[in-house]
């Protein structure tokens, strides 16, 4: 019998690979066989450089060749049903509903009889909601046997949408902690000689990087010299912008632009943070939070993020703040380099906390959400 799992993401990073790989362990046992499937090797939004032999489970690429952006939507469907006729995998889980590209692998499964199984991290309130919009979005939903969330808040939204609450399951948005552990990573070299406050971003709107970067500044007047410095990794559109705030806030040699940085590359600055700061004013999960909470920091997070409400325990590894309000995230930032918060406590804290959000509980969720759909089919 055909027991075999299909994983469909966009492409592979790293974050998924250490999903499958626990998947695959855990799927042994039970016979079945697990299949990742990616649109592209590659995307531009998201350029992972992800070594993908040698793996425990197969990966196949629908495109080779040429970056997800740069395929011509039509001939990126036609090969991925090519795909699935020739994988046929007994179950498929898909990540996501918005891309034509995964609703046409929703239509597969339909007409094959095949139980699909939804991975979502979206929240009700990621975005302003239209009427007419949610009603489509409710009749796809309910066309999906089973689901996969991130948290609580992710759950909700999908029950309010009309699928039934035993039909989710979570664990979705997980990392691989242990790459992070600050046992594996506190020997990489200081990227600073100074303590700092660390932030992962793309460049985009959304992550109000200029608010972050406008209260670090009000930060560092009111702390003088004790002040820590600001590394912001990551590269995007509005580059040029913020290097441009940074410079006329006379901030240059104390905001740190390093660029995008592979995983390897985030290890040394996560090592040696004394704090991470995420400040997305919409945000639907932020698997780099999971990532800083692994390397046992503590996390400063925008209450907007998708991971505020299961991943934050304030005064305990952290602190949630309004994305909206400076003042606000200016003193988190004081009290925290001013140590009046035990922050090797406060790390220790966030770094157990991770824990239950690991990839074993990614694959324990969706066999639990794969089952229920086989069952139901």
């Amino acid at each position: 019998m055909n027991k075999n799992i299909g994983i469909l993401f966009s492409s592979y990073g790293p974050y998924h690979i250490a999903r499958l790989e626990s998947l695959k362990n855990w799927t042994k046992s039970l016979q079945y066989q697990v299949t990742g499937i990616e649109l592209a090797r590659s995307q531009d939004e998201y350029p992972w450089i992800t070594q993908i032999n040698n793996l425990n489970f197969p990966i196949i690429s629908v495109s080779k060749e040429s970056s997800l952006e740069q395929i011509k939507i039509s001939n990126l469907i036609q090969q991925l049903l090519i795909t699935l006729k020739q994988n046929n995998p007994i179950a498929l889980a898909i990540s996501g509903y918005f891309k034509p590209s995964m609703l046409s692998a929703l239509l597969w499964c339909l007409w094959h009889r095949k139980p699909a199984i939804l991975f979502s991290e979206t929240t009700e309130h990621d975005t302003p909601r239209v009427w007419w919009k949610e009603q489509l979005k409710s009749w796809i939903i309910k066309r999906y046997k089973s689901a996969l969330v991130g948290g609580q808040p992710q759950k909700r939204y999908l029950i309010k949408l009309g699928m039934p609450a035993e039909a989710i399951f979570t664990g979705y948005d997980v990392v691989g902690n242990d790459t992070f552990h600050p046992d594996r990573i506190k020997s990489l070299p200081h990227p600073l000689n100074q303590p700092y406050f660390l932030a992962i971003n793309r460049f985009v709107p959304k992550k109000n990087l200029f608010f972050l970067i406008s209260a670090y500044a009000e930060y560092r007047q009111s702390a003088g010299i004790s002040a820590w410095d600001l590394v912001l990794c990551g590269d995007g559109q509005l580059r040029p912008q913020i290097e441009k705030q940074i410079e006329q806030l006379g901030l240059e040699n104390i905001v740190h632009l390093p660029g995008f940085l592979q995983q390897e590359e985030l290890l040394p600055y996560f090592a040696h943070a004394g704090c991470f700061i995420h400040a997305s004013i919409q945000e639907q999960w932020g698997l780099v939070v999971n990532e800083a909470m692994a390397a046992g920091l503590p996390v400063l997070v925008s209450n907007r993020c998708g991971c505020f409400e299961d991943l934050i325990i304030e005064g305990i590894n952290g602190f949630g703040f309004d994305p909206e309000n400076s003042e606000q995230l200016t003193n988190l930032m004081l009290k925290i380099s001013a140590k009046e918060f035990d922050l090797a406590k406060m790390g220790q804290a966030a770094l157990e906390h991770i824990q239950k959000f690991s990839p074993d509980y990614f694959a324990r969720g969706l066999m639990q959400a794969v089952e229920y759909a086989i069952a139901h089919s």
